[in-house]
């Protein structure tokens, strides 16, 4: 039977509707940071997503091929994930004005056998299989990441994205009755020092992602999605709303 990522991991990919405080361990990710609406048809989030599930599902399928990476192990691909902000203040995924303002960064975690090594190897599978990817993975757009989310606050949501602000509520009034307060980066500008809706540099947001397993300094609003919106009607939908907190 193929790993499971979520059923391994209950506390981090199953939480309850009830809030909870959990310590995220380290873990690799292929990662790709962009700007701009994610509705938009045919932009930067489709082409990110696309980038992410080409590579996920290739390193999946090294099974059936000539070269499998060492220590591989047949898995079921985990869900897609997304780290959020806008330029201005502390983004919680409460409020969301102009969807054009958003940055985020999209990842799909991988097994540890997922190395620098291998993640070459792959990309270069990627690039054969998929030619229209090549020019995005020669440019650097898909990264490989490794960090740890260290103490956070987490909650699941049922229902469609746009209705996420009554459990992102009900998570920042469990953080502050628990005695926690949000760490999640705040300002005029993106975490990574310029401004969100100016010139994106991408490099810069993974950089400060890619701390080999520490947390890093940069700890932004997290979901993890369970359900696939071309597949799900949205009221059944379930998302993991993560926040990073730190004690006073």
């Amino acid at each position: 039977m193929a790993y499971d990522f979520k059923r391994a991991f209950r506390d981090l990919y199953q939480p309850k509707e009830q809030p909870a405080i959990i310590d995220v361990p380290a873990m690799s990710f292929v990662a790709v940071a962009g700007t701009g609406d994610p509705n938009e048809q045919d932009g930067a989030y489709q082409a990110a997503l696309a980038l992410l599930y080409a590579f996920s599902y290739t390193v999946k399928m090294t099974k059936k091929g000539a070269w499998q990476p060492e220590g591989y192990f047949d898995f079921v691909v985990p869900p897609l994930e997304g780290l959020w902000w806008t330029g201005v203040g502390a983004f919680d995924g409460a409020r969301i004005g102009n969807k054009q303002a958003l940055s985020w960064v999209s990842l799909i975690r991988q097994p540890d056998f997922v190395t620098p090594e291998v993640f070459g190897r792959v990309c270069e599978l990627v690039a054969q299989k998929k030619p229209e990817l090549a020019g995005a993975l020669e440019a650097g757009r898909l990264r490989l990441v490794r960090f740890a989310e260290g103490r956070c606050a987490q909650v699941l949501h049922k229902g469609s994205y746009d209705s996420e602000s009554a459990t992102i509520e009900k998570l920042s009034a469990f953080v502050e009755g628990e005695g926690f307060v949000p760490d999640i980066a705040s300002g005029g500008e993106s975490p990574a020092g310029h401004a969100a809706t100016e010139a994106f540099d991408a490099k810069t947001m993974l950089d400060a992602l890619d701390v080999d397993g520490a947390v890093p300094a940069v700890r932004l609003h997290h979901e993890i999605y369970l359900g696939d919106p071309r597949r799900t009607k949205p009221e059944q939908l379930k998302t993991v709303i993560r926040h990073p907190v730190r004690e006073p």
